[in-house]
């Protein structure tokens, strides 16, 4: 085969890829925000990361990159599910990458004063006192490092990054880049015996400035090391330095991709001759080896890559990874015009007899697992992970998987950087707790930030749900089977006006109408054009009557409006009633609006329903469902992780309720608490608990669900967390 032949089929579909085995699964057993790591007195709202993460040689500690901080962090993982922290040391300049051989650590650090004048040096830890002991200089300014499985050698990419606000980032800009390859003694590198590997010549691509990116060992005493801006891979032999092959990283043609970036996603595109530029490299063994192609700036082709040494393309997954991302509600849409779920990090390893290949993917959040067959992998599991997950480690004889996840959004009151930790076990895999299938030519639904719930009036087990205006070009309606073990998207309803998908909505509420169509509520934004506005749609999702909110309500409007709609009554007696997430402008500090609408005789009303009292940040609501007599309201603070304390199911009774006019003094009613849904939301996948839990719904037999909002993978995990409550009274 050709060194850039494909296996026959493989772009056209993921029919290559086997099911996977139902016996055994990884499962997230732990979550460590890395903040925890602050040294004591650091303002906990200072930035923090993880990157490149690397494990002991007894698997019981972790040490991972910390670039912002200017260090490397230790997590103690004795007890693997419950991960402590394990302190920080401080390095002279900013680590870019982390190994360990024996009982020593190797952290490279970036001390470059400029592009043009770029240095850096290696710094031994000691483990176990974690301090550091000897430095050697590298002459340039590091990114990857590996360790020989031998110990005996140590490789380091020399990138010399180049500026990326100069010519628009292209290169050439020198300094080159090189590899640096030390011979190690009990650990540690002697800085003697530093050996400088010229790449320079090699590439098409810009020869004269190679920027080495990431490196690795095999078995057998080779190096190979990715080239990213170059599109270009070189095999090198630690013991003598020579370059014993190089070849281009080659390029891919993609079918059914997203490739515009425009609230929509739509797998119909097609892209010519993408340039993979590789990022993290893996041997599989000593012939084979695998690439994920995040891509720089000329490409980036969405998928990962099996090459043979001699630079053969064995296997490309092609958009395989975009359809199991999409799937899940885990697609990137603000990526698509440039890179897709932009596969970055990897890593190999044997668990029993089989060997696993991970492939992270940074801007969707995932984790994506296959089944190395020495032929095409078969895909085996998604595992959610925390925003831009880049480093991974095994530590295969105790059946675990670690990640590290590089971005912390503490400036934006979002998601910290966290490291979490996976067990391979028997059974089946925990996530995706909702997911799509495929149409018929086997492209996934795409789908994400579902903000509204109901049930089937009749059908038990059938619920439908709507996305919210993140996908502002695309509102839909999805229909759910939640009987299947993950929920299954089975459909996609868009919602049109005229025939065309609907512009400008938020929709945040979805209700039975009564006539085999739904009550859509639009939570508005007037500063976006976008209106507060009840929409009744057809079966087919087409808009048939829109009600704005009165004039009373919009002189005192505010942008969190209508978080949910519901619909009590029948016929002429039938009611809507709508929650006002926050408080507007005439309400009461800590009181917010149940409104009503009747559709027979046009008359608005509302109530006055009262908040808990948050710790920090805000208090509202976020979905409202009639059933059997209650109003069931879910209110919620707008925080994550630790700090989330409120996540909670209210009822309020129908009994008694009368909403008043609005121009009077409004009722305030009274509410019961009838769950705690924080403990469901940490069981759920043994992640750190969400902000947004927007959708609920009881079905006809009276079984209870709630999902929550990913905001459309924009700043977020992506997780999207569905959960079946059961029979409400049966677990009061």
């Amino acid at each position: 085969m050709g060194r850039h032949a494909i296996i026959l089929g493989l772009l056209a579909s993921t029919a290559v890829i086997l099911p996977a085995h139902a016996d055994m699964a990884f499962n997230r057993i732990a979550t460590f925000p890395v903040a925890e790591n602050l040294p004591a007195g650091t303002d906990v709202a200072t930035e923090t990361s993880s990157e490149i993460i690397a494990r002991s040689a007894d698997g019981k500690t972790l040490i991972y990159s910390d670039s912002p901080l200017g260090g490397v962090g230790f997590v103690d993982i004795g007890d693997a599910s419950a991960p402590k922290a394990g302190g920080m040391l401080r390095l002279d300049g900013e680590p870019t990458s982390v190994a360990v051989a024996g009982q020593k650590a190797i952290a490279a650090v970036n001390t470059s004063e400029s592009y043009t004048s770029p240095s850096g040096n290696l710094v031994v830890i000691d483990m176990a006192a974690k301090t550091a002991e000897k430095s050697c200089d590298l002459g340039g300014q590091p990114d990857s490092v590996a360790v020989s499985s031998d110990g005996r050698f140590l490789a380091v990419a020399i990138e010399n990054e180049r500026d990326e606000d100069l010519n628009d980032g292209v290169i050439p800009q020198m300094p080159a880049g090189d590899l640096k390859v030390f011979n190690l003694n009990d650990g540690v590198p002697d800085c003697g015996s530093m050996k400088t590997v010229s790449l320079s010549g090699l590439a098409e691509i810009a020869p004269e400035d190679p920027e080495p990116e990431f490196v690795d060992f095999n078995d057998a005493g080779e190096i190979v090391v990715t080239m990213q801006e170059n599109n270009h891979i070189a095999v090198v032999a630690a013991e003598t330095g020579e370059v014993t092959g190089h070849f281009s990283a080659g390029q891919i043609s993609l079918e059914n991709i997203d490739t515009l970036d425009n609230g929509a996603i739509a797998f119909d595109q097609n892209v010519q001759n993408l340039k993979r530029e590789p990022d993290a490299v893996k041997w599989l063994d000593s012939d084979r080896f695998v690439t994920a192609n995040e891509g720089d700036y000329e490409g980036g082709s969405r998928s990962f890559t099996i090459f043979s040494k001699s630079g053969d393309v064995l296997f490309d997954s092609g958009n395989d990874l975009e359809f199991r991302a999409a799937a899940a509600g885990h697609y990137p849409d603000k990526r698509s015009d440039a890179k897709g779920t932009e596969p970055e990090g990897l890593e190999v390893a044997t668990f029993g007899d089989q060997q696993y290949i991970f492939v992270a993917l940074e801007r969707a959040s995932l984790v994506v697992v296959y089944r190395d067959t020495g032929g095409a992998p078969e895909f085996v599991q998604i595992l959610p992970s925390g925003i831009g997950p880049e480093g991974l480690v095994a530590i295969p004889e105790r059946n675990l998987l670690v990640t590290a996840n590089e971005a912390d959004l503490v400036e934006d009151g979002a998601a910290r950087s966290h490291v979490m930790v996976y067990e391979l076990t028997e059974g089946k895999p925990v996530y995706p707790t909702i997911e799509s299938v495929r149409d018929d030519n086997g492209v996934p639904f795409g789908w994400g930030a579902l903000s509204g719930l109901v049930a089937d009036a009749e059908k038990p087990g059938t619920l439908y749900a709507v996305s919210d205006s993140f996908y502002r070009n695309q509102p839909a309606i999805f229909t759910i089977d939640a009987t299947e073990t993950p929920a299954r998207i089975t459909a996609r309803t868009i919602v049109t006006r005229g025939g065309m998908a609907a512009q400008k909505l938020d929709l945040e509420g979805i209700a039975n109408d009564g006539k085999g169509g739904f009550w859509l509520a639009s939570e508005g934004r007037t500063d976006r054009l976008t209106p507060h506005a009840l929409f009744r749609v057809d079966a087919a999702g087409e808009i048939r009557e829109e009600i704005a909110l009165p004039a009373e309500l919009l002189a005192v409007e505010k942008r969190f409006g209508m978080e949910g709609v519901t619909v009590v009554g029948e016929g002429d007696d039938q009611m809507l009633v709508m929650a006002i997430q926050r408080e507007w402008g005439d309400d009461p500090k800590g009181q917010v609006k149940l409104v009503s609408y009747r559709p027979a005789s046009g008359e608005w009303a509302a109530v006055r329903y009262p908040l808990d009292a948050g710790e920090k940040g805000w208090v509202g609501l976020s979905e409202i469902t009639a059933h059997d007599g209650k109003l069931y309201i879910v209110e919620r603070d707008n925080q994550i992780g630790t700090s989330a304390k409120i996540k909670k199911l209210y009822s309020v009774s129908l009994d008694g309720f009368q909403p008043a006019a609005l121009d009077a003094d409004l009722p305030l009613v009274e509410k019961t608490l009838e769950r705690d849904l924080l403990p469901d939301m940490k069981a759920a996948t043994n992640g750190y608990v969400v902000d947004k839990i927007e959708g609920f719904a009881i079905d006809a037999e009276g079984t209870a669900y709630f999902v929550t909002d990913n905001d459309g993978v924009d700043d977020s995990s992506g997780e999207t967390i569905f959960v079946n409550l059961g029979k409400l009274d049966a677990t009061n």
